[in-house]
């Protein structure tokens, strides 16, 4: 069917050609805007070619020469790599535009093979807070090394730790590497913020981290108890394999070959996959007994589902149920059309975390008073005091699931040495194995028994 249209044409406030078609669809006007470069035209005062970017006459050489359509495809290349924007001058930048510039390509950079976002983007988001609340207004060309030391500071006043805090200055470093590549910032700018050093050891006044250190098996087996039967499963398949907790939360079906003896998983999605690195987890009888019962017919449905853990739930409610039928609520009627939380389709690591806190506070019963409670004292002291309180008593007796890729680690390097435990763990450099797998501390005691 021929659809008639007509179009129009007009400059915005801005000065750019806006070409507005209207084509009538069942009787109503529907106005589509055509994204056009802009013209190569002819400045008949100068007899010079000529292109408007963003309301800017630029003038190119002689009219209809090799040297200006030369001239021309460069700028509109180069208009195009900048997002259809003409760079500005590096005087007339602000550390607020080139933070803004900066967040829109990371929301569409960092991102994993499916689109979804990594968690790269929010780092990069709570590092620049701090620049952009002290230095938002700023000319860009005028933040320098004094400058981000000051943004360090504000990190250290907010409790970063030193590895949090140097590894936020380096994000803000990459920022402006990346605004001197798209001629935001002179390249200057990002060659002084170079000479900041990071933070060491002992030589400022941020915090240090609490390593990272492995759980014991004991601590573990005390735990799963109270851990609903998905999620103990999570656990053991992890303590098992030394797999990260993204990747047993993204476990799919199809992604576990079960052809040989040993099963090989192949998370899609993993740290190092934009390095081009391919992840195998290999699962050995013990994983198979666990991880058999969560394979799904759907070869695409995730392995560890929330959804499906809670329909079980209910099921096995529902079937405990001593009130009969006929009387009280029937099964699903006693639910909220618009519940403020639902149950997704796979776990994230976050949710895996908390899961493992609160069963580690009923395990290892975790005292009232440190709890939040109605009728308790809610003064500012009180408060602080409690929480206080409460963290000391959670980082006694509370573990998270990175420290079963550590236990993994060291039980692995213990008894298939160092090599080993990189295989298994995926590291392509032994040195980075050592951060996981402690050492044993038996060959020390036995060779100092010798020697004397």
């Amino acid at each position: 069917m021929h659809l008639p249209a007509c179009g129009s044409a007009a400059l915005n406030p801005e000065g750019k050609t806006v070409i507005t078609v209207l084509a009538y669809l069942g009787g109503v006007a529907m106005p589509l805007l055509l994204n056009r470069n802009p013209k190569y035209r002819k400045h008949r005062a100068s007899r010079q070619a000529v292109v408007t970017i963003d309301g800017r006459d630029i003038y190119l050489g002689p009219w209809n020469t090799k040297a200006s359509r030369a001239e021309y495809d460069r700028i509109i290349s180069e208009w195009l790599a900048n997002g259809r924007r003409a760079a500005p001058a590096g005087n007339d930048t602000t550390v607020g535009e080139v933070v803004e510039r900066f967040w829109t390509f990371a929301k569409t950079y960092y991102v994993h093979p499916d689109g979804t976002p990594t968690g790269e983007a929010e780092s990069y988001k709570a590092a620049l807070r701090p620049v952009l609340r002290l230095y938002g207004t700023t000319p860009a060309r005028d933040f320098g090394p004094l400058a981000l030391e000051a943004c360090r500071l504000e990190m250290i006043k907010a409790d970063w730790c030193r590895n949090m805090v140097n590894r936020s200055v380096g994000r803000v470093k990459y920022c402006f590497k990346w605004a001197a590549s798209k001629e935001l910032v002179p390249a200057s700018v990002y060659q002084a913020l170079v000479t900041i050093a990071g933070l060491r050891a002992g030589k400022s006044e941020a915090r240090e981290s609490v390593p990272v250190r492995p759980v014991s098996d004991a601590t573990v087996l005390a735990t799963l108890p109270h851990l609903s039967p998905t999620l103990r499963a999570m656990v053991e398949l992890q303590q098992i394999t030394g797999a990260r907790p993204g990747e047993i939360c993204s476990m799919r079906t199809a992604d576990v070959d079960r052809t040989g003896a040993v099963w090989c998983f192949k998370p899609r999605m993993h740290k190092t996959a934009w390095l081009g690195r391919e992840r195998v987890i290999f699962i050995g009888p013990r994983g198979q007994e666990i991880l058999r019962p969560f394979l799904r017919l759907n070869p695409d449905a995730y392995c560890f589902s929330p959804a499906e853990a809670e329909r079980v739930r209910r099921e096995k409610l529902s079937a405990a149920r001593v009130t009969p039928l006929s009387c009280g609520n029937r099964p699903g009627t006693n639910r909220r059309r618009k519940p403020l939380r639902t149950v997704g389709e796979r776990y994230d690591t976050t949710a895996f975390t908390m899961a493992i806190k609160r069963a580690c506070e009923v395990a290892f019963s975790m005292p009232d008073e440190l709890r939040e409670r109605p009728g308790q004292d809610t003064s500012a002291h009180a408060v602080a005091k409690r929480r206080a309180a409460r963290k000391a008593w959670r980082a006694a007796n509370v573990w998270h699931p990175n420290q079963l890729r550590h236990s993994a680690g060291t039980r692995i390097r213990q008894e298939y040495g160092l090599e080993g435990a990189a295989a298994v763990l995926g590291h392509a450099k032994v040195e980075t194995t050592q951060i996981y797998a402690e050492r044993s501390a038996t060959a020390a005691r036995e060779i100092a028994q010798a020697v004397g």
